[in-house]
């Protein structure tokens, strides 16, 4: 039977921590930390015991990418019997993180970490200079070059860009809560790089192929969980005449929608199915397979197929994005005319007719 366990995040760091380990690394030699085979297991050799830290940044409730993350490594350590599977959620204090995920490597308990975030490369080569044979494998990130290092981007403009083509079939027709403002929304919960120069201009590029005059609302709640400050902001949008949010927010995006439902506005939502999360409020959803991606890569993990210091972008050519459409959520909702109009649409970036730039990052 596979062993899943899962960390709690250590509240309690503190000064004794950081001298403990202090004193652990300047005891031990430069090579300790992370498994000296690791990510090298052959084919031959998959009975061998291995051990995977899904190292969260953040918390794994109220985050589709985190859920779908921890998710899959759960489940392939239920049908691999081989795999032992520890879920540490660091919380949202950033500047903990580099020294959370230090001490757990310290302990050399760990063949694999897999995380996804776009900022946790940056922190795993800090730490990998400290453990040269541990191997990070990083979903929804790019970083390219460290051969202990391998990231898969998810091409996010291109799930924005759709989505946002979404958005501005719904705020530039007569649905109910559809204004005369060609506005739409946008609720961060902060700025990174992937989120000012691939998230935010696919969604504004999206909705301005169904009306170049759209405009975007673009607003930064601070955090990941303030849902309180997502209502507040939400409401301010909805009187300056956004009728369709978007939003990267973790659990803080509950405010907004509820915001939402309560003012009359529509709220389309990246990476996973949320229709019945708000009927009628939430009316498009794209997904991402993060499951699935993270699943393949163990399996390729274990058949020692990775290939470290290489970063690969995937989308919907791939089979790792694309769009729910067959949930009473969207096709029960929306008219049929702007079904009809998004599904052609949606054919057409399947079959790559639809051209874009996406911006380098």
């Amino acid at each position: 039977m596979a062993q899943l366990k899962k960390y709690a995040p250590n509240r309690e760091l503190g000064t004794a921590l950081v001298v403990a380990l202090i004193a652990a690394l300047a005891a031990a030699p430069l090579f300790a930390g992370g498994r000296k085979d690791a990510g090298n297991q052959q084919s031959g050799n998959q009975q061998k015991n291995f051990s995977v830290l899904v190292y969260i940044t953040g918390m794994v409730a109220g985050s589709p990418t985190y859920e779908l993350l921890a998710a899959g490594a759960e489940s392939f350590a239920v049908s691999h019997s081989n795999v032992t599977v520890k879920v540490y959620e660091a919380g949202f204090n950033q500047a903990e993180w580099e020294e959370q995920l230090t001490s757990l490597v310290a302990s050399g308990d760990f063949d694999l970490v897999l995380g996804s975030n776009p900022s946790l490369p940056e922190i795993c080569v800090n730490v990998g200079k400290k453990f040269p044979n541990q191997k990070f494998i990083i979903t929804d990130a790019e970083y390219p070059g460290n051969p202990q290092i391998s990231t898969y981007l998810y091409n996010q403009y291109e799930q924005s860009f759709y989505l946002g083509y979404l958005a501005g079939l719904v705020t530039t027709s007569k649905m109910e809560h559809a204004n005369s403002v060609k506005k739409i929304g946008f609720i961060a919960a902060q700025e990174y790089p992937l989120l000012s120069k691939h998230i935010v201009p696919g969604f504004l590029d999206g909705a301005r192929r169904v009306d170049p005059e759209i405009t975007i609302d673009f607003r930064v709640i601070g955090n990941w969980f303030d849902a309180n400050k997502a209502a507040d902001l939400a409401a301010s949008m909805i009187s300056a005449g956004v009728d369709v949010f978007a939003s990267i927010a973790g659990g803080a995006a509950q405010g907004m929608i509820r915001t939402a439902g309560e003012q009359g506005a529509y709220v389309v939502f990246h990476n996973t199915n949320e229709y019945k999360l708000a009927p009628g409020v939430i009316v498009g959803c794209g997904l991402m397979e993060q499951k699935k991606l993270t699943e393949e890569i163990l399996a390729d993990v274990l058949a020692g197929k990775i290939q470290y210091g290489t970063s690969r972008t995937i989308g919907l050519k791939d089979g790792y994005l694309d769009f729910i459409a067959n949930d009473p959520g969207y096709s029960g909702v929306l008219p049929q005319a702007i079904q009809d109009r998004f599904n052609a649409f949606m054919n057409d970036m399947r079959a790559g007719r639809v051209s874009y730039t996406v911006p380098a990052l």
